[in-house]
């Protein structure tokens, strides 16, 4: 079922697996990719996953929105980011982390309250890429850590958590 200049490949039962189109580009339906994004999270507990219980896509039903965990299908390399803001943040903590955590192993943004100049900034943006080795079945999560202070941070809606395989 190619048209001109198009090559597809598709299983016995016609499912498509991938599209190589006239320019040379590549499309992979099932190929693992995911994007999800926060819902208001009020004054977060000293260690919580985030909630990104919002997909914006979920191309191979790989993410959870219930649990806010990826999947991995497969064995490879995953690209893996989450990005955002945390508001209402306490100069008073002894330190705020926000990161990735995978089966293997844990990448964590550090946010230290020292430059926060003794107030409690309205804003604080967080940002972490990766890319991460994960076997088929290991798992990936948001999870902010905090001691000291008041649990008074909340996350912005519309930080996101994402990803894909690279392979």
């Amino acid at each position: 079922n190619s048209g001109p200049g198009e090559l597809i490949f598709k299983t016995n039962s016609g499912t498509e697996h991938m599209k190589i189109n006239a320019i040379g580009a590549v499309t992979m339906p099932l190929q693992p990719a995911f994007l999800a994004v926060s819902r208001a999270l009020s004054n977060i507990a000293n260690t919580t996953v985030l909630d990104f219980g919002t997909e914006v896509f979920d191309q191979n039903s790989d993410y959870n929105p219930t649990n806010f965990t990826f999947t991995a299908p497969v064995t490879g390399k995953y690209f893996l980011s989450t990005r955002g803001y945390l508001l209402a943040l306490d100069g008073a903590a002894n330190y705020y982390q926000v990161g990735i955590e995978t089966s293997n192993r844990s990448y964590y943004w550090l946010i230290d309250p020292v430059g926060f100049n003794g107030t409690d900034p309205n804003y604080w943006a967080f940002s972490v890429a990766i890319v991460a080795d994960m076997d088929a079945a290991d798992t990936a999560l948001v999870r902010f850590n905090s001691t000291g202070g008041t649990q008074q941070a909340d996350l912005d809606t519309g930080s996101h958590f994402g990803g894909y395989l690279l392979g």
